[in-house]
């Protein structure tokens, strides 16, 4: 058995951006007032022609390219998402399909705003036992089309778009695992504080009850994925929390205590992506030169089913 670790990033967002200007155009709203309370200012919109697997497709090429890899070199296709509409086939299988692999596993992981980092940690537990030797790990989500444009409680938040990493083994006599052991949970009582249902499916959420969790208790078990990787909140260079609301990330990442690191605020200029947003913040960092290469970074994902899943990675 060995670790795995993060090689190469890549992100994409569609060309359109709906700035709160726009948006107090179409609702009651404001862009003061939108700004005072989740932090937003644009987000990238995709139209009809823009699927979830093409902003899928165009991360995951943007990844490869900067890893110098091939297509043909990944065995395992790992996607994130809670807006894939069709059952079959996956959001994988058609991001295989557009990147012209032949034979790779593919699977779709729904666990919402957490998806990236279950569907990491998934990816990392793969290649440690031997089943993929190369891994790509998106997380991809089309919020926009599943928010109700009439409600300004939820309009104002969501946003489109993708991230994709590529995981390899690490190398022989590595010290410290690339990826480091996951730490993951939910709060099965509350999963329906934060929902996505009915025909068409529709974004709905608890604002107050997931702001509370999320504030109260998600920092502690923040600390503890540190001290899985063998590592104090201070030796952090940078924390990528699930792009939610500012007003949840600033709080969350004050009490974890990273007191030296970069905090991710990617969500001002690109709102909640849900799934994508943890790889498209940190792939913003890396290719501005925010982080050094080989740095810890703790990411950490939460939401939807008041889930929550993170790892400390080395940046790549």
């Amino acid at each position: 058995m060995t670790g795995s670790r993060v090689v190469a990033l890549g992100h994409y967002q569609p060309a359109k951006v709906l700035t709160n200007h726009d948006l107090a155009a179409m609702v009651d709203t404001s862009d003061e007032w939108i700004t005072s309370r989740v932090g937003i200012r644009t987000r990238h919109i995709g139209g009809p022609d823009e699927p979830v697997d093409e902003l899928a497709a165009h991360a995951a090429a943007k990844a490869l390219a900067s890893a110098g890899l091939q297509a043909s070199d990944i065995d395992l296709v790992l996607v994130a998402t809670s807006t894939a509409i069709d059952r079959s086939p996956s959001m994988s299988a058609r991001v295989a399909a557009r990147l012209g692999m032949e034979a790779p596993a593919v699977m779709d992981i729904n666990v919402v705003c957490s998806g990236f980092t279950h569907a990491l940690a998934t990816a990392d537990h793969a290649l440690r036992a031997g089943a993929a030797t190369r891994a790509l790990v998106i997380g991809a989500d089309k919020m926009g089309d599943i928010v109700d444009w009439t409600d300004r409680s939820s309009c104002v938040l969501m946003g489109d778009g993708a991230g994709a990493a590529v995981v390899v083994a690490d190398p022989p006599g590595t010290e410290r695992p690339g990826i480091g052991s996951v730490l993951w949970g939910s709060v099965p009582a509350m999963g329906d504080a934060v929902r996505i249902e009915g025909t068409p499916p529709r974004f709905a959420q608890e604002g107050q009850s997931v702001y509370r969790w999320a504030t109260t208790q998600l920092p502690p078990i923040a600390r503890k994925v540190c001290e899985r990787a063998g590592l104090t909140p201070e030796d952090l260079a940078a924390v990528v929390l699930h792009q939610a609301n500012l007003r949840i990330i600033e709080p969350v990442a004050r009490k974890i205590g990273a007191v030296n690191a970069v905090v991710a605020r990617d969500v001002v200029d690109s709102g909640n992506t849900s799934a994508a947003s943890i790889p498209m913040a940190l792939s913003k960092l890396v290719e501005r030169g925010e982080i050094p290469s080989g740095a810890p970074v703790l990411l950490f994902g939460f939401g939807g089913n008041l889930s929550y899943a993170g790892q400390v990675i080395s940046c790549p």
